[in-house]
């Protein structure tokens, strides 16, 4: 039984691929220690929780290729594991810090600013106002969803002059809305 297991045995046995049940004992041995570092060490529930499956999965991948040298250390090495992903966290918590301090004004800014109102009455016009081949190649490809191949079964074209129609008719959107570049 894998209980009765010392942690070198259990890391050899997961080595040699003789692993689910001696994968599920690693993880009922280390899991509690694992969650409770990330509450020492990360003071979050959730974010204990997450640690603790990224270092049990991280383990358990180095000990099916073989990359942990001395099995009699698994439980250094699983602390060792706990301790960097932890200052991979902070590092990361502290780049995002550095990069809200540097550029939040102009991301905040750039949040308040409203995106102009659509004039439903106006597209209306201005779909209505386009041929009937190139208001059919709108209504079907941005309302109904069809791709240019399903456009271009049902009209009887090829799907290059589909994506023709198609750019010229948004051009003429554009111009109509007063969006022209």
């Amino acid at each position: 039984m894998a209980h009765d297991l010392s942690d070198a045995q259990l890391a050899d046995r997961i080595c040699q691929g003789d692993g689910h049940e001696a994968e599920a004992e690693l993880v009922r041995r280390m899991a509690p220690r694992i969650r409770l570092y990330g509450l020492r060490h990360l003071r979050d529930e959730s974010a204990a929780e997450d640690l603790m499956q990224d270092v049990l999965i991280n383990t358990i991948e180095a000990l099916r290729a073989g990359r942990l040298r001395d099995p009699e250390k698994l439980a250094s090495f699983v602390l060792g594991t706990c301790r960097m992903t932890v200052l991979d966290l902070r590092r990361g918590a502290q780049r995002r810090a550095q990069l809200l301090e540097t550029f939040g004004a102009d991301l905040h800014s750039a949040a308040r600013q409203p995106e102009p109102a659509l004039d439903r009455e106006r597209l209306a016009h201005c779909v209505e106002s386009l041929k009937e081949r190139e208001r059919t190649v709108i209504v079907m490809s941005y309302f109904d969803e069809q791709t240019g191949s399903g456009v271009a079964s049902f009209l009887g074209l090829s799907e290059a002059n589909v994506r023709v129609i198609r750019h010229r008719a948004v051009n003429n959107l554009r111009e109509c809305m007063g969006a022209a570049e």
